[in-house]
């Protein structure tokens, strides 16, 4: 079943690149040898890695499927050389705060799931008490919000519901994910009074709310020994007191995510909400700042933080930032478009496990990002000096609304493999329903 060899000049194997043939069958790899097997698939010079990780993803399903599903979710995903998505708990209606909620959403992936999917649990004002059964039925991690959602059923928690609840979690030693943005009021910049300006909208939400916030979640894990991690850092200020809090030896992680990179403040025109997300993409010297955090391990890895909306709540006739929905539909471009943000400042060698197995690390999961016998045959087949202008026909996921659109990305995807079986090839989708649960037991 599925049984193949393949070859190429550039295998990504032991944290380099080198010649090599991949053999695999029955889902996982079988075998690895350094020379190039007569009977194998010649890929020439494109990288062979293990399948991309995308541990921020909104899917909305079930009940906001108007808005994306696991069906576009994950054939968008497969698109883009990702092969594990891992899901949030809110934007789906129910939101996953209970055991029962989260029955409904592995209900609702059947006949969807065209890569791996895992899932977080959320953790709200009042449902501490439901965390064991969620954690127990195989959650990866629980995410919380430190200010408003944007989903009225999805409040966000105060530090008296951090501490009935991080000790929970840290006896079941999963983290604790958290949007970190703390505010007491508004602040008051102008925005009501120009809601199409992207400067207010940036001024409106400014990196001390990202900063203090940052701040509680470090001191909240000093205190309960919680794994912590901090989902799209866009605030470079924030970036020493992480990393003196992992010198310190604390549970901390931290991602960032590619619009953060590879966008910026300056370039963003005025009246179109497709960039508008939250925390807000930065001015171009600050993100230049994470960057180099990806670099030297500050910020572990990317993600997309995919958040997509259809178009009249994304406010795209009125470019209303104000009113929009905060959210960047990104999932099918992890890899190219975070490569062509770097490319000039990283090697591939570097680049490579941002995406592999320092997400798959966060995850606790040796089957997943690297390549070695006896792991799971999740495989990208790509070519990194390639590019591609994004046309909106190109892209899977239900919306055809994303800032990437008309952007020149490196990193051309050539086969996504599921388990040793071909999801994505050459611009078509091959074979549907490859994914499994990704659940932690």
């Amino acid at each position: 079943m599925n049984k193949r060899k393949i070859y190429s000049s550039r295998v990504w194997l032991d944290q380099k690149l080198q010649p090599a043939t991949l053999g695999f069958s029955d889902g996982k790899i079988t075998s690895i040898d350094d020379q190039h097997l007569p009977e194998s698939e010649d890929f020439g010079d494109a990288v062979i890695m293990p399948g991309v990780l995308d541990v921020h993803v909104h899917v909305n399903e079930p009940g906001r499927t108007l808005w994306e599903g696991f069906d576009t979710a994950t054939q968008a995903a497969a698109a883009g050389g990702t092969t594990t998505i891992i899901d949030m708990p809110l934007n789906a209606s129910p939101v996953t705060t209970s055991a029962a909620a989260f029955q409904q959403k592995l209900d609702a992936t059947a006949g969807k799931m065209h890569v791996h999917v895992g899932f977080y649990a959320g953790l709200v004002p009042g449902n501490a008490h439901e965390l064991p059964a969620l954690i127990e039925m195989g959650v990866v991690g629980v995410k919380c919000f430190l200010t408003h959602s944007g989903i009225d059923e999805f409040p966000n928690v105060t530090e008296a519901d951090l501490e009935e609840a991080m000790p929970i979690i840290a006896r079941y030693g999963i983290p604790l994910l958290a949007h970190c943005e703390l505010y007491d009021q508004e602040e008051d910049c102008g925005f009501d009074t120009h809601p199409t300006s992207y400067q207010h909208y940036l001024a409106s939400r400014p990196k001390k709310w990202e900063n203090d916030a940052i701040a509680l979640m470090i001191r909240m894990s000093r205190k309960h020994n919680c794994p912590v991690h901090i989902v799209h850092v866009a605030s470079a200020e924030a970036l020493s007191m992480i990393e003196a809090a992992k010198a310190e030896g604390l549970p901390i992680t931290a991602e960032t995510c590619t619009q953060y990179i590879y966008f910026s403040a300056e370039e963003i025109p005025d009246g179109n909400c497709v960039y508008k997300c939250a925390p807000p993409i930065r001015e171009k010297n600050n993100n230049e700042q994470l960057k180099s955090a990806l670099k030297t391990g500050v910020l572990n890895f990317l993600a997309t933080d995919h958040s997509p909306a259809p178009a009249e709540i994304k406010e795209m006739n009125s470019g209303n930032l104000k009113k929009a929905w905060g959210g960047i539909a990104g999932i099918q471009f992890l890899l190219n478009a975070s490569w062509t943000a770097v490319k000039d400042t990283m090697t591939l060698e570097e680049f490579i496990p941002l995406l592999t197995s320092e997400p798959a690390r966060f995850l606790s999961n040796q089957n997943k990002g690297n390549l070695a016998v006896g792991a799971d045959a999740d495989i990208v087949i790509w070519q990194p000096e390639q590019a591609q202008t994004i046309q909106e026909e190109d892209i899977l996921f239900r919306h055809k609304i994303s800032p990437y659109i008309g952007q020149k990305l490196y990193g051309m995807v050539q086969e996504t493999i599921v388990l040793g079986s071909t999801v994505y090839k050459n611009q078509t989708i091959e074979h549907k329903n490859q994914g499994k649960w990704l659940l932690k037991k």
